[in-house]
């Protein structure tokens, strides 16, 4: 999404129409969620997408028909057999997109802000018009709402004010995607930050997979010859020296996961000492249960209470049969994307999280 901002807003400021497509509504499964954009330049080139297949060429198709129009266009899609089947589609779901070419200062000055809040990464709202007659202004009208539901920018400028119905949802608890009263509530969550302590193979591979699916990575190891941007070139902030000295200032939010996968058994100890009881609202440690039962036992005699260990996930990762580091990194970023998109949930074997079982002892 942020390379998608990027392009376009580059696009608006040297006058470039650019067509906006959005997914605004979802029921039952579909490829793309409420709130997936697609952008279409006049040539044909694209940025983002919808999902792929059929619906994302009709709707790609008709947007550059839309060159020059005035008006958003709402397409509404059921994904059946009859539909979809050539492209793999028969999800079963509807999918419902906004279609609108956007031009001039008023569209920059509108995704700029957007860019800059995404890039903030506190989370924000978007709401879209999609039923004027009930919501007021016109279809495809867009207000941009902060972090804490103030309003901060909107499409067309002359929408602000005339639009008395908006409720915006509360971040903290954590809003799905809904159409009330004729708007479409698009919330963004604030994005969390994965503090990696060890930038091993493991924390190497890990940071990597979990920037690619959009997590702040931090990492922190006292060998400078493996904390480096060479080697992390992904990783926002690199920290260098040892857990004692780092841990105890770092800034840990309830918006900061941590995960500890140092190279031995006292600096784990030591890292979740510092972490464990801080506000992180993950933590997780590496190794075996044997491993990490000596850490706890430990840890107890030092006076973290076992109500403060309970909280952390331990051993960590997915249990999909993991064997290299690779997949090692594949099983711990499929727990962080899932505490993070559906909270604190055990997956098991069989759910629709898990491929198969697991060794992650062996490490």
């Amino acid at each position: 999404m942020r390379e998608l901002l990027r392009g376009l807003t580059a696009a608006l400021e040297e006058g470039r129409e650019q067509i906006v497509c959005q997914v605004i509504e979802t029921k039952g499964s579909t490829p793309q969620k409420a709130g997936a954009l697609m952008v279409v330049d006049p040539d044909g080139g694209q940025l983002g997408t919808l999902g792929g297949g059929c619906v994302e060429a009709e709707v790609k198709q008709k947007a550059i028909g839309r060159i020059g129009a005035r008006e958003a266009e709402l397409q509404s899609f059921v994904l059946d057999h009859d539909y979809a089947w050539a492209d793999g589609l028969v999800c079963g779901g509807k999918m419902v997109i906004v279609s609108e070419a956007m031009r001039g200062s008023e569209a920059l000055a509108y995704f700029q802000a957007f860019r800059r809040l995404l890039e903030a990464g506190e989370g924000f709202t978007q709401a879209v018009i999609v039923d004027a007659a009930r919501a007021g202004g016109t279809v495809g009208g867009r207000l941009l709402f902060g972090p804490t539901g103030e309003l901060v920018a909107c499409w067309p400028e002359d929408l602000r004010g005339s639009v008395p119905g908006i409720t915006v949802p509360d971040l903290a608890e954590r809003p799905k995607p809904t159409v009330k009263n004729g708007v479409a509530y698009l919330p963004t969550l604030p994005r969390i930050r994965l503090v990696i302590v060890g930038a091993g193979h493991v924390g190497q591979a890990v940071a990597a997979l979990a920037s690619q699916t959009d997590f702040d990575v931090w990492v922190i190891d006292d060998r400078r010859q493996y904390a480096n941007a060479e080697r992390l070139p992904s990783a926002q902030k690199i920290i260098v020296g040892p857990i004692d000295d780092v841990l105890p200032g770092l800034e840990i939010t309830p918006h900061t996961f941590a995960l500890i996968v140092t190279r031995g058994h006292g600096h784990d100890q030591e890292a979740l000492y510092y972490l464990a009881p801080t506000s992180a609202s993950y933590v997780g440690l590496i190794g075996s249960r044997r491993k990490i039962k000596m850490i706890f036992q430990s840890l107890e005699e030092m006076g973290i209470s076992p109500e403060i260990l309970s909280r952390v996930s331990a051993p960590v990762g997915l249990e999909i049969g993991s064997q290299t580091v690779s997949e090692i990194a594949v099983s711990i970023v499929a727990e962080l994307i899932a505490r993070r998109n559906l909270g604190p949930v055990s997956a098991t074997v069989g759910s629709p999280l898990c491929a198969s079982t697991s060794d992650r002892e062996r490490l």
